[in-house]
């Protein structure tokens, strides 16, 4: 595979430089992570085959079991050994016994459908996560063999930025390069936003989000698109009763204060929203 990243940026506010000051230290773009992420991407879209992405948004496809020798999180739940956490999650079984589950796979992880042997579970590989598993057919959603993976999302929680490419020809065009700010880690509500590579899944122009420890809707962040869970890539957060999108925050860039969400300036937001679509896009998350 050919690595080379051209800058041709096609949203220019807000640019970051490739290494820029941050009070007494100095922060940049991961851009060798970056490559490795990336290649193990194109590596495993040269090999063919069929894609899909592990869905259970909500527990909408059931609760997965609990697992052997689980823990409880900081945030009371029930975890496997890799601190993935069941709620949301799906489950995932040992080619050799169906009846072992191994561990928990994070909603909207991409991985390779290897077949199938029986009506009730499929073998697939993961791409965030290494072997091959079996996994119950109602957690998966089949994207076929005629996707490409050509626009990617990379959020960096260590260095609170976020950038995306494209890929033109063989190589990888960066068209932007922007201040974000991912999740903290503070029970029992807000979360770190997880690392992996992830499917662009759906997209909201308005994610209405509640109060903690409420279903009272607070406010809405603006043009989001979800990878996993409750995550998504949105604008600045627009608390009721104020209705107006707000284009900026003087926190972006700086700490962790999401609840797993990753925020943007809302022009960027617009800009990942209109451009990322789905089977086309992932959204990879490095520390």
């Amino acid at each position: 595979m050919i690595f080379f990243y051209k800058k041709a940026f096609q949203y220019d506010q807000y640019l970051l430089d490739d290494e820029y000051p941050y009070k007494d230290t100095v922060r940049y773009f991961q851009w060798e992570k970056i490559k490795v992420e990336i290649a193990q991407l194109e590596n495993a879209v040269a090999k063919g085959g069929n894609w899909g992405v592990l869905s259970n948004y909500k527990n909408q496809n059931k609760e997965a079991p609990t697992i052997e020798g689980f823990v409880r999180n900081d945030y009371g739940r029930v975890s496997d050994q890799y601190d993935v956490e069941r709620y949301q999650s799906a489950p995932l079984y040992s080619i050799g016994d169906e009846t072992k589950l191994i561990r928990y796979g994070r909603d909207g992880w991409l991985v390779k459908i290897l077949g199938s042997d029986t009506t009730e579970m499929v073998r697939i590989a993961g791409v965030s996560l290494e072997g091959e598993y079996l996994l119950p057919k109602r957690y998966l959603i089949s994207w076929g063999d005629s996707v490409r993976f050509d626009k990617v999302v990379v959020v960096d929680v260590t260095n609170q930025n976020i950038t995306t490419l494209e890929k033109n020809s063989d190589e990888w065009h960066i068209l932007s390069m922007n201040p974000a700010t991912t999740g903290v880690h503070k029970p029992p509500h807000a979360q770190e936003t997880p690392t992996g590579i992830f499917a662009v899944q759906d997209k909201k122009e308005k994610m209405c989000y509640v109060r903690d420890g409420t279903s009272v809707i607070a406010g809405y962040a603006p043009y989001a698109s979800r990878f996993t869970n409750g995550a998504y890539v949105h604008g600045v957060p627009v608390q009721y009763p104020h209705k107006k999108i707000i284009e900026y925050s003087s926190s972006l860039g700086t700490t962790p204060r999401s609840h797993m969400c990753v925020r943007n300036a809302s022009s960027h937001a617009k800009f990942v929203y209109d451009w990322a679509a789905v089977k086309q896009s992932v959204i990879i998350v490095i520390d």
